[in-house]
């Protein structure tokens, strides 16, 4: 198991969040309560940064879905950005690739 890091930057479309290690049952819930006290302004974009996620299990995909719900009730959107590829399987199966935007790179995630 490798601990949970979540660093947080600013870029022009709203706040971007970088992922490391595992999201799973023990780690979720500090990227709830992270996503939680973020603010994000209507009309922006939070940008989550799965490029150094390392597991994701459903506790893990609940987190991703609780972002979705903040940034919906803010009016702004969410985008996953280095997705990999275990983890992009899991939300195609589930069809939550119909609910994300998921781009190749925060790079391109935070181009306005």
């Amino acid at each position: 198991m490798s601990p949970l890091k979540i660093v947080t930057r600013d870029a022009t479309t709203g706040p971007v969040l970088e992922v490391v290690g595992d999201l799973d049952f023990a780690h979720a819930p500090a990227l709830r309560e992270r996503i939680s006290t973020l603010v994000v302004p209507p009309g922006r974009r939070l940008v989550l940064d799965l490029g150094g996620l390392e597991f994701c299990d459903s506790s893990g995909i609940t987190a991703l879905i609780a972002a979705h719900s903040h940034a919906q009730a803010a009016r702004a959107e969410v985008v996953l950005a280095s997705v990999p590829a275990n983890t992009l399987r899991i939300l195609q199966m589930v069809g939550l690739d119909q609910v994300f935007t998921v781009q190749p790179d925060s790079d391109a995630a935070t181009r306005t």
